[in-house]
């Protein structure tokens, strides 16, 4: 389940290598420059190419790659060192045949997000956005958080709470009407993707598992300080037990793509394929707390409680002859998005703007931050972040019209 990477027929060995610090220089530059290790070079002669100007720039440290537009007049030169190209960009200007030429920073190439990973990317900034405006609020709820986002070790051991461990990615939910069903708990989570929710009615109790424990970190403070009222009730906020880490299937899954809610297309005939039929089929697999159905897109989502259910039904929807002139794929957790509160937060985020209170979501939860100039991508096409709509209530989110169709034509599987 867990894709591997292959070079040349060879595959790779991954693992983590020493731990190391950026300099004051590069991450200064980074903040208040937007600095890559890409230098965009505009108002090229006709006469410079690719060999050239590898050649010429060479002198300032190790090249990855260069390529020129020529109808634009325009190169692009990655250097294997963000340090160098922040040296290119502050002295080439200097020398006399590079006068009157512009230079600036363009897109590390290495930063585009394929298709299939802009739900993790969007959910991270998500987090990202609730996590750093929390940390604005201090340390309520008893829990306070360093400049990773983690809980601080001082302040867990002082809040008695055994379950309060780095790491942690369950939050437990207390207090439940016993009128409340799965699906109005998880109207009320926004903030990550969940890994699991399983809730316990007779107990009034519920335990939701998210797959990215800063996210878990994030909806626990979030919650804690503005507090979530199901059936006029408040609900109590706190952690469950201590989950360990992701497992590295489900990681993977996630990362390309996936989720506990299942997209199913191409439905014609809904009269045979109702919700109830949709709910029984696909409930072999697992609990499902929500099936929502759009006929005028013809399709559904199908949101079980359980990644790993969503994983054995669409594995298993691919194999059923039923479902053979379906389309089947991963949808977009409803949970996932940011709280409405969040959602300017979050825009900023995308825009590559410094929230007002001057904060670097990307430099963890501390660190002031000036806006980014905008920086020119030279490699990939352009992304846009896929779509949502949702409902002015806190009802499901879903993919738009044409995010639907570019699942369904893609999908990211778990194999």
């Amino acid at each position: 389940m867990i894709r591997k990477i292959r070079l040349h027929e060879q595959e790779l060995r991954i693992g983590w290598g020493k731990p190391s610090v950026v300099p004051s220089a590069v991450l200064m530059a980074v903040q208040q420059n937007g600095a890559t290790r890409n230098v965009y070079l505009g108002n090229l002669d006709e006469t410079v190419t690719e060999q050239s100007l590898r050649d010429d720039l060479s002198r300032f440290g190790p090249i990855d790659q260069v390529k020129i537009v020529r109808d634009k007049n325009i190169g692009f030169v990655h250097f294997l060192s963000i340090a160098v190209a922040i040296k290119v960009v502050q002295s080439l200007g200097t020398e006399p045949e590079w006068v009157g030429k512009r230079i600036n920073f363009g897109k590390d190439r290495c930063a585009y997000v394929p298709k299939n990973q802009h739900q993790q990317q969007q959910h991270n900034m998500a987090a990202a956005a609730m996590g750093s405006m929390a940390a604005n609020y201090g340390s309520f709820g008893g829990y306070g958080n360093d400049a990773a986002g983690s809980l601080s070790p001082l302040v867990m051991a002082a809040s008695g709470d055994p379950n309060a461990q780095p790491g942690n990615r369950t939050v437990y939910l207390g207090n439940i009407h016993p009128d409340i069903t799965t699906e109005e708990i998880c109207n009320a989570i926004r903030g990550g993707i969940l890994q699991e929710i399983r809730y316990i009615p007779d107990k009034h109790i519920c335990f939701v598992t998210f797959v990215d424990p800063a996210c878990a970190l994030a909806f626990y403070q979030t919650a804690n300080y503005h507090g979530i009222a199901l059936h006029n009730r408040r609900l109590k906020i706190g952690w469950g037990k201590h989950s360990g880490p992701t497992q590295p299937g489900i990681a993977m899954v996630v990362q390309a793509g996936g989720s506990r809610n299942v997209y199913v297309g191409n439905i014609e005939d809904w009269d045979t394929f109702t919700e109830e039929r949709l709910r029984a089929d696909f409930g072999e697999h697992g609990e499902i707390e929500l099936v929502n159905s759009l006929r005028e897109k013809n399709c559904a989502f199908i949101n079980f409680t359980k990644i790993s259910n969503a994983i054995k039904a669409i594995e298993a929807a691919k194999q059923d002859p039923t479902y053979s002139g379906f389309k089947i794929a991963y949808g977009k957790d409803r949970c996932g998005g940011a709280p409405r509160s969040f959602r300017a937060f979050e825009q900023q985020l995308q825009n590559g703007m410094s929230p007002a209170m001057g904060r670097s979501p990307f430099l963890g939860m501390g660190g002031g931050f000036s806006p980014r100039p905008a920086q020119i991508d030279s490699t990939a096409p352009e992304v846009v972040m896929d779509g949502v709509e949702q409902s002015e209530g806190a009802g499901p989110l879903v993919l738009d019209e044409a995010v639907a169709n570019e699942a369904s034509t893609t999908p990211a599987t778990a194999a």
